[in-house]
């Protein structure tokens, strides 16, 4: 790992909200991720199953975590388990983890090699009466690839059928969405990297600038600053792409007059960042690009106003929909006829503003959590409204994360540039 080690207090922590929600004499298992192949004898790049990092902040392939709080013997009432290191292997793809790093990482003191689990692992489940198993449950889960949560499902139903079954990611989600405040400290440093590379952009770009120089700026930045990378493949959108929300091809030249959209976000200790700015590729805005990029703000700021404990995602969403009612109307983009005879399933505004304005974030850039409850203090949200006109060839998005408190909502990013006057000095300077 590039990052500096984490306190293994939030893993620690986790855990223990996690087992607390477990029924009486009951055992969890949760698997890695699976290591994809791409072509060839090649793999994608790993990365670690979200809930087992939540638990454990363990990164190598491979891995599992058993939780038996009620395990007649203590030693085994959390358990990691590991690749025996091998001296082959290792030459091949580096380091495996001993036992004592594992146990500095993760908190966990009984550490057991793969290669000897099964002889272990069958009496602990005779002795339980439910088994808990891990699932994808993320809302915006899109694939249906039988990934290895699946298949172990299955494969534990067919020996031991008789047992009780549950749902981990019923528990995971709620939990998730809650941060403590060692999480966010984490999440901080995520966004304070961020910080920095953002306000390197502002000295970089100009007219005749590559997008795929941006990014490349952007994660020289990141890795630098001892990030693992960005959180996410960034976005790097000038003049008539910026309308493409998830445009990836970062090809084209950044023009004279052109504003250019730039969504990116570092990782850090496994949670990550989410930004998003848009700024004049010259480091003047036009007349109209002011207008538009402060009606956006105005938005920005009103979402943060009324994104509190209470309210849901979706009801927070519908306020949103009629502050952007009002103000693409003061800007030309509605006009009183429009509203008056809008499809109340697909509302005028959606014309300029055809996205969500929120989502959860952590240790997923779209992390878990509820979009229909009222939502609570510790959940982090992105706030991230666009305006996108495709008459006048502009996109303009501007996005911050907010931490949900008692009180309100505390922003992540408040020191990052948002304002068309502090992104103009900066670019002069």
């Amino acid at each position: 790992m590039k990052y500096l080690p984490l306190d293994p207090a939030i893993f620690v922590q986790n855990r223990k909200r996690f087992t607390d929600k477990m029924e009486k004499n009951s055992i969890a298992i949760f698997n890695s991720n699976d290591e994809l192949p791409t072509n060839g004898d090649a793999l994608y790049k790993f990365k670690q199953n979200s809930d087992l990092y939540w638990l454990t902040g363990i990164e190598q392939e491979n891995s599992m975590l058993i939780l038996f709080p009620d395990n007649p013997d203590p030693k085994y009432r959390e358990v990691l388990v590991l690749t025996r290191p091998n001296e082959l292997k290792e030459k091949w793809d580096g380091h495996l983890l001993r036992s004592n790093e594992g146990t500095a990482i993760s908190g966990i003191t009984s550490i057991v090699w793969l290669d000897v689990l099964d002889g272990l692992l069958q009496p602990w489940i005779h002795l339980s009466d439910t088994i808990y198993l891990n699932s994808n449950e993320n809302d915006r889960k899109s694939n249906l690839v039988s990934v290895r949560d699946y298949r172990y499902a299955e494969m534990m139903k067919e020996r031991y059928p008789l047992h009780q079954y549950k749902r981990s990611a019923k528990i995971t989600k709620e939990l998730r969405a809650i941060k403590t405040l060692q999480e966010v400290e984490v999440l901080q440093k995520a966004m304070d990297i961020t910080d920095v590379t953002f306000r390197r952009l502002l000295q970089f770009i100009k007219p005749g600038t590559m997008e795929y120089e941006i990014e490349a700026e952007i994660y020289h930045s990141f890795l630098s600053q001892r990030a693992t990378g960005p959180a996410y493949g960034s976005i790097i959108a000038s003049g008539d792409s910026a309308r493409i929300l998830h445009y990836v091809e970062n090809n084209r030249e950044c023009k004279d007059g052109d504003l250019i959209l730039m969504d990116f976000g570092a990782e850090y200790g496994g949670y990550c960042a989410d930004l998003t700015r848009t700024i004049p590729v010259n480091g003047k805005f036009t007349r109209r690009q002011k207008t538009v990029y402060n009606a956006c703000l105005h938005l920005h700021h009103y979402a943060a106003s009324i994104l509190k404990p209470g309210i849901s995602i979706l009801d927070y969403t519908d306020k949103v929909g009629e502050e952007a009612t009002v103000i693409f109307q003061k800007i030309g983009l509605l006009r009183k006829s429009d509203v008056k005879n809008e499809d109340t399933e697909n509302r005028a505004y959606r014309k300029y503003l055809y996205h969500g304005i929120s989502h959860h974030l952590g240790i997923d850039v779209h992390d878990l959590g509820t979009r229909t409850e009222p939502i609570k203090a510790g959940m982090v949200f992105t706030i991230e409204p666009g305006i996108y006109i495709e008459e006048e060839k502009m996109g303009i998005r501007i996005e911050n994360n907010f931490w949900i408190t008692r009180n309100g909502n505390k922003d992540l990013m408040k020191n990052i540039p948002i304002t068309v006057e502090e992104i103009e000095a900066l670019m002069k300077r």
